[in-house]
């Protein structure tokens, strides 16, 4: 499969190995940050772009790309790559706002998006075992719920889109919970509140903690990403199977066409 890379911060470095390490071939790299002069040589020696329309011959030969760059750059991304008719997988959180006019904008064009705040398999997971969990805390009102995560300091937006995810899972198994707060509270929670605020510090690549607390108990779900391996290996898998790609190293077949999200792929995998 023929991939190009849209960002290449530190995501999009690990992106690289893990497509490599499935026998994928990187045909562009597309990030206006990056001084391809100043940067260690890129493994797979792609060609380096400042921005999509520069990378338009080298896009078109491409099976699909993965975008992973920053929230005020996403939207614009998308939709380039919509008009182009070029697969999609994207990484990117805090842009979700644009997702309907996105979403048509893609139909419009006959091609593809499929978009994760997180494509971690673990994470998805732990989306499954937080809704259990909630569903059958429900009926105890004894039991509280919030939580809290955190990342690294140079993450540029908060709540992380897996925090929103994970409360939307919460809150859709509970009747007594209905809404979320992510800011400091100056006063007493309401009691149909989730507070689940973030912190940003260090190195610390993404923790994500559900808590059920009672007077005379707590019950903790956490997940603690170790680096982000899983993030990468997992948008790659999910690029394969958007395009159809029958296995590692393989052609691509028939392109799946509209709009998609890392449950769809979960579904064939569960």
């Amino acid at each position: 499969m023929k991939i190009a890379l849209i960002g290449y911060g530190k995501m999009g470095r690990l992106l690289e190995l893990a497509a490599l390490s499935r026998g994928h071939l990187i045909i562009a790299v597309v990030d206006p940050f990056t001084d391809q002069k100043a940067a260690p040589p890129a493994p797979s020696r792609a060609p380096f772009f400042k921005t999509i329309s520069e990378a338009e011959g080298a896009l078109a030969k491409a099976d699909a790309a993965v975008e992973f760059t920053r929230p005020d750059a996403a939207a614009e991304n998308i939709n380039a790559l919509a008009e182009r008719k070029i697969p999609a997988v994207v990484g990117t959180t805090g842009w979700l706002e644009h997702l309907e006019i996105l979403s048509w904008a893609v139909k419009t064009a006959g091609s593809s998006l499929l978009w994760a705040p997180n494509f971690s398999l673990g994470v998805h997971l732990f989306y499954r075992i937080a809704a259990y969990a909630a569903r059958n805390m429900d009926p105890f009102p004894e039991y509280d719920v919030g939580g809290f995560e955190a990342h690294h300091n140079k993450k540029a937006d908060s709540p992380s889109g897996t925090a929103k995810t994970l409360v939307e899972q919460v809150l859709s198994q509970m009747t007594r919970k209905t809404r979320a707060d992510w800011e400091v509270l100056d006063s007493p929670p309401h009691p149909a509140l989730i507070h689940f605020p973030s912190l940003r510090i260090g190195s610390v690549p993404g923790t994500h903690t559900l808590i059920f607390d009672s007077p005379a108990d707590t019950i903790t779900i956490t997940h603690s990403a170790r680096n982000r391996d899983g993030f990468a290996a997992g948008a790659i898998r999910a690029a394969e199977w958007l395009v159809n790609c029958p296995g590692p190293g393989m052609d691509a077949g028939e392109v799946r066409r509209g709009v998609f999200t890392i449950d769809d792929v979960l579904q064939e995998l569960l």
